[in-house]
């Protein structure tokens, strides 16, 4: 009788509870919860919604994206209501049978699991204040969690209140959510999880940190409780030993795009999504390290590949390092600020052609050349260091010779072409044109592959420029504008897609020639710093940086053998992944027959802008009037003290001769316009000059000497200084 008392004022004072709840705290609502939740690890997902990159945000407890109930194996949500709470679908939040058994069995002194359901333990889940204190819950702890579970109840639905159990409950250790468990303990997604492994992982939900032949029983005593699809002793006894193998071995994160995911997801909360491509990104890295590896015994630990959709500005594929050869691997050295070599020349000949300066036909002089700059005299040389005399500009620029691209930037104006990389999204040419002087055409300022690519892409679109594109934000309005203009940008890029051409400097086997139409041109800096390759076909652009992350030179490693190698790697994996075609040619190029004086080149069919195609063939060499190449038009020559002036001397250069040109100097003749013509200098200001028999000047300059008269040591402090003895000459390739 007295336990029969006891039993019913408890259910009394249950029923009384129960009454009291009605009136209890508003739980949240299912959208609310699912709006707090954060994952530790947040993820990078890519444009079709696969995973590229995780980055652990949180290292309170490990939780991945939040799983939905359709997503989940339903072998795992049969085991879970089996295991804790087998009339889930049927009571209201609480079940009263199991309570009443569990206290009967009390007063027996019998043990007795709980009586929890899910729902009630959900509610401490979302409220751990209703917790084990001490390893035991209180009586008020459980009246709370009661009423918590009744007002869930009310509010949610019977596959909502299960869904944000198995995403919100701890597996095991750190592991809280099933989209953790199931990655760290079987390498798997949720949704395939099998009866085996669903056992095991209702097991740890008992007791999350329960030895591992503990789990075992429990496993087995589980699936045997399993009405259909139960799982056998073997499969049980596997899955085991997966998760626990895999939990010694540790959690291997996806770590494709470790820069860009530093980028995105440190302020991202839970996932972010961007426009890579993952299987593109992968093929990128490998064939990057795959060619870093290759080249390691000359000096080489790192590089950069981008891959950009020309119609877009989407970014497809963003390796901003080498990985475990990096000595910087955190570092992005697709933003790195280097300079680009012969990367930049493109950009050079198509403000000419869209100027109308040149075309693709015109003559250019391959010969010695000396600039006055701000730092001194300047003497290009190409990278062979030899001179090839006249060559047409398609060659120039094909065979990526110097000095023909520093007289097409003194003809341009460098601030006219500093002006024209600014616009294409070069932010780092923040001085005038004069700082970076006519070196600019070979290099001389710092860009990052970023930028290079995408102003790459700008020929590819026809001339016209908008910014790249890491995610889809469709609130994000791209702006383009006009660079060069169409007929500009094309006949530029046939001639990057010039292979016989190219072959001058490159010869006609070398990772830049393609089994499909592209324009690619590579770069080397100076000292061998770094070296680029950077093209496109009608679709796609592809940048490449090879280099050192300390910014080491290499040792004999240009742009053909270190970039090229892994640009055409992926521009042929792009081609057979997405085909290509030929860049279209815009209605106003036109082609016409061209013949060169004194064939310097072999007659071929050109293309022109509409109304700049010669109206006739060539002039003939020797009616082409010859320029002074040095001394450079204003340029002061301080004589070296410590040598006697017998033995100084300065080099009068042109760029021909012939029998009736002379030498004038100061009015007086010195001799034939033949070869270098050596002068021994006296101090003062001088005038040269080039003139025929008939002593009509072609073309004049000025110059001046310094000695150890103190009247010369001022001299003109606007002028620039050479003195005199082997030159410095800035390796440019």
């Amino acid at each position: 009788m007295k336990r029969g008392a006891t039993i019913l004022a408890l259910l009394l004072a249950l029923l009384a509870a129960l009454q009291l709840a009605a009136n209890g705290p508003r739980p949240p609502s299912f959208d609310e919860m699912r709006a707090r939740w954060r994952p530790s690890d947040a993820q990078l997902l890519d444009r079709h919604g696969d995973p590229v990159h995780e980055l652990r945000i949180d290292r309170h407890g490990r939780r991945l994206a939040w799983t939905p109930l359709n997503e989940i194996s339903p072998a795992l949500t049969t085991a879970i209501v089996v295991s804790e709470d087998h009339r889930f679908w049927s009571h209201r939040g609480v079940d009263l049978a199991a309570m009443a058994g569990s206290v009967a069995a009390a007063i027996a002194g019998h043990r007795r699991r709980g009586a929890s359901t899910i729902t009630m333990q959900l509610a401490s889940l979302l409220d751990p204040s209703m917790g084990r204190t001490a390893g035991r819950r209180t009586a008020v702890q459980k009246l709370r969690q009661i009423f918590a579970a009744l007002a869930i109840e009310r509010r949610w639905s019977k596959p909502q209140i299960l869904e944000a159990y198995l995403n919100l409950v701890t597996y095991r250790g750190e592991l809280q959510g099933i989209g953790a468990a199931s990655r760290v303990m079987f390498s798997k997604a949720p949704h395939g999880i099998d009866p085996a492994e669903a056992a095991v992982l209702a097991a740890l939900v008992r007791s999350p940190n329960a030895h591992r032949d503990a789990v075992a029983r429990r496993a087995d005593l589980l699936s045997r409780a399993i009405v259909s699809d139960a799982p056998s002793h073997d499969a049980v006894a596997s899955a085991i030993d997966r998760a626990f193998a895999n939990r010694r071995s540790g959690f291997v994160r996806i770590a494709l795009a470790p820069q860009l995911a530093n980028r995105l997801l440190r302020s991202a909360n839970g996932s972010a999504r961007c426009t890579l491509d993952r299987e593109l990104q992968k093929f990128a890295a490998d064939a990057l390290h795959h060619h870093v590896i290759e080249v390691r015994d000359r000096r080489v630990d790192d590089g950069a590949v981008i891959v950009v959709e020309n119609s877009t500005g989407d970014v497809w594929a963003y390796v901003g390092g080498a990985g475990e050869f990096s000595n910087a691997s955190e570092f992005d050295a697709l933003r790195a600020l280097r300079q680009p070599g012969s990367t930049l020349k493109p950009f050079l000949y198509a403000s000419a052609v869209d100027q109308h300066l040149l075309t693709a036909a015109s003559l250019l002089e391959d010969s010695p050349l000396e600039l006055s700059e701000q730092s001194g005299i300047y003497r290009p040389l190409d990278y062979d260091r030899q001179f090839r005399g006249l060559v047409s500009m398609r060659t120039a620029l094909a065979a990526s010779l110097n000095v023909p691209a520093v007289r097409t930037a003194d003809m341009v104006g460098v601030e006219v072409f500093a002006d024209y990389l600014r616009r294409l999204g070069f932010h780092g040419l923040d001085e005038e044109g004069d700082y970076y002087g006519a070196a600019l055409a070979l290099g001389s300022a710092d860009v990052s592959l970023w930028e290079l690519a995408n102003a790459y892409r700008t020929l590819a679109n026809r001339g016209e420029y908008s910014e790249l594109r890491l995610t889809n934000d469709v609130n994000t309005h791209v702006e383009s504008r006009r660079i060069y203009s169409q007929d500009a940008a094309f006949v530029i890029s046939d001639i990057l897609a010039d292979r016989a051409s190219r072959s001058t400097t490159f010869g006609l086997e070398n990772s830049l020639a393609t089994r499909y139409w592209s324009g690619v041109k590579t770069g080397t800096s100076k000292d061998m710093r770094d070296n680029w390759c950077v093209g496109y076909t009608d679709k796609f652009t592809v940048g490449v940086w090879v280099g050192n992350s300390s910014g080491a030179s290499m040792r004999e490693v240009t742009g053909i053998t270190g970039a090229a190698p892994v640009w055409l790697d992926v521009m042929n994996y792009l081609h057979d992944r997405f085909g290509s075609g030929q860049m279209a040619r815009p209605p106003t190029v036109e082609a016409a027959a061209v013949r060169f004086p004194n064939s310097v080149e072999p007659p071929r069919r050109e293309w022109f802008i509409a109304e700049t195609q010669p109206s006739s063939p060539l002039g003939e060499l020797d009616d082409a009037n010859p320029r002074i190449l040095s001394p450079a038009p204003g340029t002061i020559v301080a004589l070296d003290p410590d040598i006697p002036p017998r033995e100084q001397r300065i080099g009068f250069e042109a760029s021909h001769g012939s029998r009736d040109l002379r030498w004038i100097l100061d009015g007086h003749v010195l001799a034939p316009v033949r070869a270098v013509y050596l002068w021994t200098p006296t101090p003062g200001a001088h005038t040269l000059a080039i003139a025929r028999e008939s002593d009509r000047a072609i073309e004049t300059i000025g110059f001046s000497v310094r000695g150890s008269d103190p009247a010369f040591a001022e001299g003109d402090r606007t002028g620039r200084f050479s003195k005199l003895g082997p030159a410095r000459i800035p390796p440019q390739i």
